[in-house]
């Protein structure tokens, strides 16, 4: 657990095995050619590439099962640089409270 500065409130650490894949929920810009499978991929209203996401809103490359990405070794450049546990993570995991029961 770290301690949050001067709020004194304890977060628990930001694992694999906590992670609930808040980030795939995020609008994913495809801005380089990193393999994704065609069947993954959507039009925004600009014309410009990004993530399919479902109905439900979490991206389709998302195994809801695991909470795991299936395709991983080809996921975007953003997701690639969305650290486990950074700032922009954990602002996320604040976001959406349900994924913590």
């Amino acid at each position: 657990m770290k301690t949050i500065p001067h709020t004194q409130i304890a977060e628990p650490a930001v694992t694999c095995s906590t992670c609930a894949a808040c980030c795939c929920q995020l609008e994913v810009m495809l801005i380089t050619d990193t393999g994704v499978p065609e069947r993954f991929i959507d039009t925004d209203d600009w014309g410009g590439e990004v993530m399919l996401r479902l109905d439900d809103g979490w991206c389709a490359a998302l195994d809801r099962n695991t909470m795991m990405c299936t395709i991983y070794e080809k996921r975007p450049l953003i997701c690639r640089e969305f650290e486990m546990g950074a700032p922009e993570c954990i602002e996320e995991r604040q976001g959406i409270s349900t994924a913590y029961r």
